[in-house]
């Protein structure tokens, strides 16, 4: 079973992320996080929501991530909501601003959506050189004795 992309829409301080196009906020909530990669975060925030949220008949979940000063370095605001096909409660908007200002979400966010230098794994990355080592962990698991 094939699911409906993510739609990613970028401009040259923002990134939304939506299920559908165009992105509308019915609902939402807003909150500014410190430094990190959008996508990742927008992602990460999106889940959290959904989990919250997924009893709400029609919702669809949009999350806008938006640079707030010059550089990157200075901090992110952060909108999620999304679309609601019906009528929308009145706790709707608390909901959201309750998953946004949770500390255990938010540190782990931030650490998901840390920017990584090296994308390779510290062991077997092309600059180590323990390689013929951990080829040897792996072995030693397929050996039987006899």
């Amino acid at each position: 079973m094939t699911r409906t992309p993510w739609h990613i829409t970028r401009t040259d301080n923002s990134l939304t992320l939506s299920r559908r196009l165009p992105a509308q906020f019915d609902v939402a909530a807003e909150t500014v996080l410190t430094s990190g990669d959008p996508l990742r975060l927008a992602h990460q925030i999106r889940q959290d929501m959904w989990r919250k949220l997924q009893g709400m008949r029609g919702f669809s979940p949009v999350v806008e991530i938006t640079a707030t000063g010059p550089g990157s370095g200075q901090g992110l605001r952060v909108r999620a909501g999304g679309q609601v096909m019906g009528r929308v409660p009145s706790n709707a908007a608390g909901l959201i601003a309750d998953v946004l200002e949770n500390p255990g979400n938010r540190a782990r966010w931030l650490r998901h959506a840390v920017r990584r230098r090296d994308k390779t794994c510290p062991e077997t990355g092309p600059k180590t050189n323990n390689t013929p080592e951990i080829a040897a962990k792996f072995d030693k698991g397929n050996e039987s004795v006899s």
